[in-house]
């Protein structure tokens, strides 16, 4: 179980990379994080994927305060997004026809649907950023919906006047990507092992009240 688990996990992560590549090759808009990644890469020269990297590992320096405690899926994923992307744009060349960019931003939403229903359904930690909306939603009490559209709202800004691309691109993203992982996840979870039973004929040892 844990094989496949682990295996899911890094083909999810792997994908996930690979589908921020192709948002960007698409040059449509990006999703609110890699907004600020984009934003944050052109302004320092540092490639995307080790922009997404050190964003990664800044964000969990906030999970210190709020008590969150990483699994091995969060450090997977801290590390490989952000190789997986680099290695994507050195693949995936840039469309300049907008029947291409279509093409283009169509597949890497739904393959950032597959990939997010991979990751999530290995059930080994969440990713930096989730985990930090999920840690406000404990330590404060708000809504998750509450948390997560600040956060999105705070980097989407503040990527945009780093230079970051925000376009049509960004609105997709932001409508689809929750339906489609929605309708996904149910076929990746990994199931609980289940629970062992006493052989037939042996009953489980009870205890005094």
């Amino acid at each position: 179980m844990m094989t496949r688990r682990i295996t899911q996990l890094l083909i999810g992560l792997a994908m996930y990379g690979i589908s921020l590549a192709m948002f960007i090759r698409a040059g449509l808009g990006l999703d609110p994080w890699d907004v600020f990644h984009q934003g944050v890469s052109q302004k320092t020269g540092f490639s995307i994927g080790i922009v997404v990297i050190a964003v990664s590992f800044l964000v969990l320096l906030l999970w210190i305060p709020l008590r969150q405690m990483p699994g091995i899926g969060t450090l997977a994923n801290a590390v490989l997004v952000g190789l997986f992307a680099d290695l994507g744009l050195w693949l995936i060349p840039a469309f300049s026809h907008l029947g291409g960019q279509i093409a283009l931003l169509a597949g890497a939403v739904i393959l950032n649907g597959i990939a997010s229903a991979c990751y999530i359904g290995a059930r080994l930690g969440p990713g930096a950023r989730d985990g930090l909306m999920t840690g406000l939603v404990r330590r404060t009490g708000w809504s998750v919906r509450l948390v997560r559209t600040g956060i999105e709202v705070v980097v989407l800004a503040v990527g945009w006047l780093l230079g970051g691309s925000v376009g049509v691109g960004t609105v997709v993203y932001a409508l689809a990507i929750g339906p489609i992982v929605q309708i996904l996840l149910p076929r990746f979870i990994v199931p609980e092992r289940p629970a062992t039973t006493a052989p037939t004929g042996e009953t489980q040892p009870t205890l005094a009240a």
